[in-house]
């Protein structure tokens, strides 16, 4: 296991993944920012404006879709990574670079935070898991799958799909997917770890964010920015420190903003709004001005705001305050255990968790997605091994369901794909991961004939 202590000027390297040269510094226009700009253009971005945050298919017009909750951690995370990096900057020595351009880092890597969420909220990942563990269509499959391409699906993750999307998925004739900057990918990676890992880091929880199949990418990732080695048998790595920041962006976001969803649902009453994001921003002005202002709409956005600004301020403090240990790789937890508005925070997230994630509608909806979801996998993956295996003695509707599939996912004159099991697994999981919730809900019923095309 590798001692020793990362370096600003390495980790916020512009070496774009799947490019042999670092492109020049623009001014005014950073390789960060053109990074955003990529990510905000790109179809798998746009697609999360029908995927859902809290509440699958919502009827109300106001809460946060996937695509608002990222623009909105987005936004925080400029914040913070300006804020960060004022003090980078000023006590390191970091070349060309300039305290915006760590803010247009965390912004891109916060903005492509969900880009691999698949339809249907946390309970598609759940759904992914539970299909490889019980349907009948995997049990060959697991006979035949490595430890680490096992380990992949049985404890399947957005964040390692995102990692894909990102550096694969979205521009697949390049090299590097995006070709996005190592400095960004390597903010976006909140777990720098693969899926067979028992023993972790504390912050690293049980999630991971690369598949086996993309390990090589990540790694080049992981060796341009410098990031430390933690182990020495298996891919275990510090995380960037700017990850650090995108995860409170995150955080933050969700806790506050999902509470107040909660509340326009009528989930939570204005009183109890108030006093917990009073607990939060604990300055008497505050309840002063709120005082003044006549109606609940008006008092939640200022509540909000002010709740988010004070957040800000005590992670942008607390990020400094820990900087040597994020540096060195020590740091294990996550920063928004350590403000002091934390106590305030973890209220918040137990209150939703009882009745905000809870709500009904939210839960029928997930009960329905997880029928959707091993459906929808267990007709595809069943069709892409027939094809694959038999070519064209393959069953006929077996052909049908794979003519579905569009050509990048099914390539049955490839031969990686014709004899890597594996390999067309992520691809039907690519084409499904990718579907927006209407579209999932829409093509299940059609292929289970509940629906025709055109009804």
């Amino acid at each position: 296991m590798a001692a020793g202590r990362m370096e600003w000027k390495k980790l916020l390297s512009h070496q774009r993944l799947g490019k042999t040269a670092s492109g020049e510094l623009i001014p005014g226009r950073s390789p960060f920012q053109q990074d955003y700009d990529r990510i905000i253009f790109c179809s798998a971005f746009r697609r999360l404006q029908d995927k859902t945050q809290v509440f699958p298919l919502a009827e109300s017009d106001y809460v946060r879709t996937r695509l608002t909750h990222s623009l909105e951690a987005s936004c925080i995370g400029r914040s913070l990574g300006t804020q960060a990096g004022v003090h980078i900057c000023a006590k390191h020595d970091v070349g060309e670079i300039e305290p915006s351009d760590i803010g247009a880092i965390v912004a891109a890597a916060a903005l492509a935070h969900d880009i691999g969420n698949p339809p249907l909220g946390h309970s598609g990942e759940d759904a992914i898991r539970e299909w490889f563990r019980q349907s009948p269509v995997t049990r060959e499959l697991k006979e035949v799958f490595t430890p680490g391409q096992r380990s992949d699906i049985e404890r399947y993750e957005g964040n390692a799909q995102g990692f894909r999307v990102l550096a694969r998925l979205q521009m697949p004739d390049n090299d590097g997917g995006m070709q996005l900057t190592c400095a960004t990918l390597g903010a976006f990676i909140k777990y720098p770890v693969e899926s067979t890992v028992k023993k972790r880091p504390g912050s690293f929880s049980k999630k991971f964010n690369f598949f086996q199949a993309d390990k090589a990418l990540f790694e080049t990732v992981a060796d341009s920015t410098g990031l430390l080695n933690l182990s020495d048998s298996s891919v275990i790595r510090a995380r960037h420190p700017l990850a650090f920041l995108v995860e409170a962006a995150d955080d933050i976001c969700y806790t506050i903003v999902d509470f107040e969803d909660g509340h326009s649902l009528g989930i939570i009453p204005y009183a109890e709004l108030e006093d917990a994001f009073m607990s939060v921003i604990g300055d008497d002005y505050c309840r002063r001005k709120v005082a003044e202002l006549r109606e609940n709409q008006r008092k939640v956005e200022f509540l909000r705001a002010m709740a988010l600004n004070t957040m800000v301020r005590q992670l942008s403090d607390c990020f400094v305050a820990h900087e040597d240990a994020i540096l060195s790789g020590e740091l294990t937890r996550s920063l928004t255990d350590l403000i002091p508005a934390a106590a305030a925070l973890a209220a918040i997230k137990d209150r939703s968790a009882d009745d905000v994630y809870n709500y009904r509608r939210a839960i029928e909806i997930e009960i329905a997605g997880y029928e959707l979801t091993a459906g929808l996998l267990d007709v595809f993956v069943k069709s892409v091994n027939d094809c694959a295996a038999n070519g064209g003695d393959a069953s006929g509707h077996s052909k049908k369901i794979c003519r579905l599939l569009p050509d990048k996912f099914f390539r049955p004159d490839d031969p990686q794909w014709r004899r890597d099991p594996y390999i067309r697994l992520l691809n039907v999981l690519d084409f499904i991961c990718g579907m927006t919730d209407s579209y999932a809900v829409s093509l299940f019923k059609k292929i289970k004939g509940i629906s025709l095309p055109g009804q």
